[in-house]
């Protein structure tokens, strides 16, 4: 196992101290679980096609070369069809404002986020940026310009 890279987190000064902060459920998870920290400890209602931004209760401060990527939960959107509109989202390393989830609907039925339930997760992924060059013509491949389904089913 590598050296785990050190995201150091702030409290804001509304939040639940009594929330777990991020964390990984398993030894082997890559993503570490975010949980919803409400107003007033209540709830949030999704309509079916509804978005909400769903606060944390924290900012983080992310080293430099590095990002934090907000998925979706698996069993949230399998079972109700909870999922995050843009996935996955991405926080920089030079973000220091609160950190907020944009949550989505997708299902049938309203769903209700109560304060503390577990709603995204996040992935801490190391990042490259590239120098972009203008020029005249670009290298062929078997694939050339076949785009969306071009290369067939399965």
């Amino acid at each position: 196992m590598t050296t785990p890279v050190l995201i150091r987190l702030q409290r804001l000064p509304e939040a639940d101290l009594s929330l777990p902060l991020p964390s990984y459920q398993t030894a082997g998870a890559a993503g570490a679980d975010i949980r919803a920290d409400l107003p007033d400890r209540g709830t949030v209602e999704l309509a079916p096609g509804a978005r909400a931004l769903v606060p944390t209760g924290f900012r983080m401060e992310i080293p430099e070369g590095y990002e934090v990527q907000v998925r979706p939960r698996s069993g949230l959107a399998l079972k109700h069809g909870i999922t995050l509109p843009n996935s996955p989202g991405t926080i920089d390393s030079d973000y220091r404002g609160p950190i907020a989830i944009i949550v989505m609907n997708a299902g049938p039925e309203p769903f209700t986020i109560a304060h503390g339930d577990r709603i995204a997760q996040m992935v801490v992924a190391p990042v490259l940026q590239a120098r972009f060059d203008l020029v005249d013509s670009l290298s062929d491949t078997e694939r050339g310009e076949g785009g969306f389904g071009s290369t067939g089913r399965g």
